[in-house]
């Protein structure tokens, strides 16, 4: 698919990966980029150094409402990026109750799902036209130590498959881009290197250019991958013991 003069809309497109990707088809030509944040007023800076081709638009991906109305508002988009994400920081188990996971699967999987139901008839409406979601590392390898975060991840992986299969009559591809470690705040916690937003967005670029099923964005995910082909019981242990903080050799030190 060519990005440029396409209309792009990024969910959660105000900081960190989504702002990249902003940044990333603004670069690529695209003709208009469509910034999903709970908060416009936090999309300001992009809607200024976008001289006319950012728009801020008003979405949480939790709230119905604001899905049909970007639907109803965002009619030309011809590439979605599900990038929206929440991690509640708590365990399945550690966790008071099951609030958080609750929260974490509406975001992380009911949501991305739901703009697809939402765009889908938008999309099919042009001759080449893309979904891409912001997947995790924590999607292809359970990690104890995200709680609910990994579990949605997987469900929204399986989702992304899913979609795939019942939007290529009309011709839109569905990417899933496996994310590592990444300097975002949603990483703060998490020591050593981390990649750049910019290098997962122009990952995601390149996947959506060419309509790839799944990507690997950056080092870690690659790294978990291989691991995960190498020995996947050896890699669950190392997942177990990073939720006690011991050093992970396998895995690095576990997908963010």
């Amino acid at each position: 698919m060519d990005i440029k003069d396409s209309v792009a809309l990024v969910t959660g497109g105000n900081r960190g990966i989504g702002e990249a990707f902003v940044r990333a088809f603004l670069a690529a030509g695209a003709a208009k980029v469509y910034v999903g944040a709970r908060d416009p007023k936090n999309a300001q800076h992009l809607v200024d150094e976008g001289q006319g081709k950012v728009v801020a638009v008003e979405l949480d991906i939790s709230r119905p409402e604001q899905i049909e109305g970007a639907a109803a508002r965002c009619q030309d988009v011809s590439i979605l990026v599900n990038n929206a994400g929440q991690f509640a920081m708590q365990t399945l188990m550690g966790a008071p109750d099951l609030s958080a996971a609750r929260s974490e699967m509406e975001t992380n999987y009911f949501g991305p799902l739901a703009m697809c139901r939402a765009f889908a008839p938008i999309l099919g409406r042009h001759k080449e036209s893309a979904i891409a979601n912001v997947l995790s590392a924590g999607g292809i390898v359970a990690v104890p130590g995200m709680g609910g975060y990994s579990p949605s991840k997987f469900a929204g992986r399986a989702m992304t498959t899913c979609v795939r299969a019942e939007l290529a009559p009309q011709g839109t591809s569905v990417t899933a881009l496996i994310v590592g470690s990444v300097d975002t705040r949603m990483a703060s916690h998490v020591e050593g290197f981390k990649e750049t937003p910019a290098t997962i967005a122009e990952a995601g670029l390149k996947a959506i250019r060419k309509g790839a099923d799944e990507v690997d964005t950056d080092f870690m995910a690659i790294d978990v991958r291989a691991n995960l082909a190498r020995d996947p019981k050896a890699l669950e242990i190392a997942m177990r013991r990073s939720l006690l903080g011991e050093r992970v050799t396998t895995g690095r030190q576990g997908p963010a």
